[in-house]
């Protein structure tokens, strides 16, 4: 537990689960803190979406798991009063009108707030009885972002929200978030394997690769962990010496390699350094060089 009013959202130790011969949670340990936006990345099949169905009581599991001070596999239906899972935001029904969507999770979902979803939806072109199969895409995301946003939920969990959307509505969704939802009351749990566009949204980072966590760590640690360098051909041999967990060739001869763990200082020397970008800090991880 941390600091006083910074209750742990999620605490997980030792998660274990397996699907017939492979172990999606293999040993998974991790801790969630409240008013943190937390992205939870890995390649299809790493246990992203095990990690999140073990959070929100959907499957079973071995080991410690409680999410808002309850443990998911026999406090659910508590737990769901709290939390708001959406995935895929291009999945509503076609048929559907507006109207009848509102009706929908205002039906379902305790903390749905009406006025304040008709609200959002009064800065749009949406109107109540309009289908889904007559919106363009940005219209389907502004209807979804509606609907989440008027739901006063602790934990928000988004499972590859914005899979089978251009990137314009993608960046339009996690800003409306950021802006319109988000607030130190709040979580939010994003998983992706989409890197470049949530990088500049969350405050945690969490790699999952096999079932394990291989990185867990605030945004502002990682810049000051990882630093990439754009060696010269002559230095390569040298800067090796320091121990690089990745590296990858560029044309004219220039490696750039990236470290965990040694400052900048000492790194200046063999070429120009940088903070990596989440994606490259993943694909290293995910290469399996990460120890």
């Amino acid at each position: 537990m941390s600091a006083a009013g910074h209750l742990q959202v999620v605490h997980a130790r030792n998660l274990r689960k397996a699907y017939k011969n492979k172990l999606a949670l293999d040993g998974t340990t991790f801790g969630i803190e409240a008013g943190r936006i937390v992205g939870l990345i890995g390649p299809n099949g790493a246990g992203k979406t095990t990690a999140l169905k073990a959070m929100l009581g959907l499957i079973p599991f071995e080991g410690e798991l409680s999410v808002l001070g309850r443990d998911p596999r026999t406090q659910r239906d508590d737990l769901m009063n709290d939390v708001c899972f959406i995935a895929d935001v291009a999945v509503l029904p076609r048929w559907i009108r507006v109207k009848e969507a509102i009706d929908f999770v205002a039906g379902v979902h305790p903390r749905f707030d009406r006025a304040k979803c008709e609200r959002f939806l009064a800065g749009t072109q949406l109107k109540p009885r309009m289908r889904v199969r007559e919106m363009s895409k940005g219209m389907i995301v502004q209807l979804h972002l509606a609907l989440v946003m008027a739901i006063d939920a602790r934990l928000l969990v988004l499972d590859e929200p914005t899979l089978g959307l251009d990137i314009l509505y993608r960046k339009q969704f996690y800003q409306r978030l950021l802006e319109d939802y988000f607030d130190e009351q709040k979580t939010i749990i994003i998983t992706t394997h989409q890197v470049e566009e949530v990088e500049h949204i969350l405050t945690d980072v969490m790699f999952i690769r096999d079932g394990k966590i291989a990185l867990d760590a605030p945004m502002e640690d990682v810049a000051g962990r990882f630093v990439e360098v754009l060696v010269n051909a002559d230095q390569a041999d040298a800067a090796r010496q320091l121990g690089p967990i990745d590296e990858r060739a560029l044309p004219f001869g220039k490696t750039v390699m990236l470290f965990d763990g040694v400052s900048q200082a000492a790194l200046s020397g063999y070429g120009e350094t940088r903070t990596p970008g989440l994606a490259d800090l993943f694909v290293a991880t995910m290469k399996g060089t990460y120890a």
